[in-house]
């Protein structure tokens, strides 16, 4: 019988990558709830390029939103209201204010429903920073990923730099050090390791170690 994963961790700490990776492996169905979050985002910079939003504009626009995933060609795509976002919601502008639109009660809500939904059939592995102790209680296992911040802001400085946007590194760590922050203290569904998540610190491991890890632990 297939399971249902749940994987938390701060931000840049690969939950994305390796949630891919081993849900290929593994034959599941990746959902990634933070591009969830990252499309509300990107669809506030749409409505207010300036940045001058209410949470209740934000919760506005979240309420009427329509965000699906889908798969082509092995490859996750997102879209928002019929329009193609996968690369779109990967900017350091949308980086910038997805803490601050996740923290929005109505819009988690929202998306807990949704993700909630898709993961009812099992055979999926979720990633995010309240899957386990929010959006998949019941899940049959739930890893906590972690890495060093400094870690972490090489792995997003590398990224960005292939991307072709030019990063400050110290400013990178800044503000992933901040994000932990307001993740944890936030008051709708922090960041938090529940006791029965299994501590997965990938800061010594390169992808191939940390995914087989993942999968030792699925499996």
């Amino acid at each position: 019988m297939k399971k249902v994963v749940a994987i938390d961790g701060p931000a840049g700490a690969g939950k994305s990558t390796l949630a891919k990776r081993a849900a290929q492996k593994l034959g599941y169905v990746y959902i990634d709830t933070g591009a969830m979050y990252r499309s509300v985002a990107w669809k506030m910079l749409q409505e207010y390029g300036d940045g001058k939003f209410t949470d209740e504009d934000v919760a506005a626009v979240a309420d009427n939103l329509t965000v699906t995933l889908s798969y082509e060609n092995g490859s996750q795509r997102i879209a928002v209201d019929g329009t193609d976002v996968s690369e779109a919601i990967r900017t350091p502008e949308v980086t910038a204010i997805v803490s601050r639109v996740a923290a929005i009660g109505r819009v988690r809500r929202k998306m807990v429903d949704l993700q909630q939904k898709m993961a009812a059939d099992g055979g999926v592995i979720m990633d995010g920073r309240d899957i386990a102790s929010k959006v998949l209680p019941n899940a049959d296992v739930k890893i906590f990923l972690t890495a060093s911040i400094e870690e972490r802001a090489n792995r997003r400085y590398r990224e960005m730099k292939e991307k072709g946007f030019e990063i400050d590194l110290t400013k990178l760590q800044e503000e992933i050090a901040a994000r932990d922050k307001a993740d944890s203290e936030r008051e709708e569904s922090p960041l938090v390791r529940v006791p029965e998540a299994i501590l997965l610190d990938t800061t010594n491991m390169n992808l191939d170690e940390a995914e087989a890890a993942i999968i030792k632990l699925v499996e």
